[in-house]
């Protein structure tokens, strides 16, 4: 295991049945409370591509992407839920571990064949990471990547992302 990961991992806990029973949340705020932990996380995510652009899925995306894309000198775009942006959008309906939804993205976000890195905090079962990938694309960017804090591997969302070289820092 790489420092990073333990690092990682030192500072994830678990919060068990929420947001609904059966579920064990993935907590990350003890790692963002942490400036040394926050710090190489972001100095991480920055670092792996040129891009032009970083996205943001809501909503703990926006808290790691935006400053990924301050360290990587990008711009940031937030994609959000369904009504939550004021400009016309682009929309992407997606299944999740608990329920469904929709997210948006500004459709004028993107100038085409702009270069995306897509940021989250955790892969589950890819629902979320695969609409926001489709958004990006009919947008006219091209996905370069797909990087996330943590991917919880025993619910494969990896293999709903097969198109996009996907980056986890760490996989439980």
């Amino acid at each position: 295991m790489t420092e990073l990961s333990r690092l990682i991992l030192d500072r994830i806990r678990d919060v068990p049945d929420y947001p609904q029973p059966g579920v064990m949340f993935k907590d990350i705020t003890p790692l963002l409370a942490d400036p040394v932990a926050f710090g190489a996380v972001t100095r991480a995510l920055a670092g792996l591509y040129e891009v032009d652009k970083i996205v943001g899925i809501e909503a703990r995306g926006f808290i790691l992407a935006a400053p990924v894309a301050c360290q990587a000198g990008a711009g940031f775009v937030p994609v959000r839920k369904k009504g939550k942006l004021p400009a016309e959008t682009l929309e992407a309906s997606y299944d999740l571990e608990y329920g469904s939804a929709i997210i948006e993205v500004h459709r004028d976000a993107f100038i085409p064949g702009e270069r995306v890195l897509i940021v989250d905090d955790v892969l589950a079962t890819g629902g979320t990471a695969r609409a926001a990938v489709e958004l990006v694309r009919e947008a006219g960017a091209e996905v370069v990547g797909l990087a996330v804090l943590m991917e919880l591997s025993f619910l494969k969302g990896r293999e709903r992302l097969t198109d996009v070289e996907l980056h986890s820092l760490v996989v439980v």
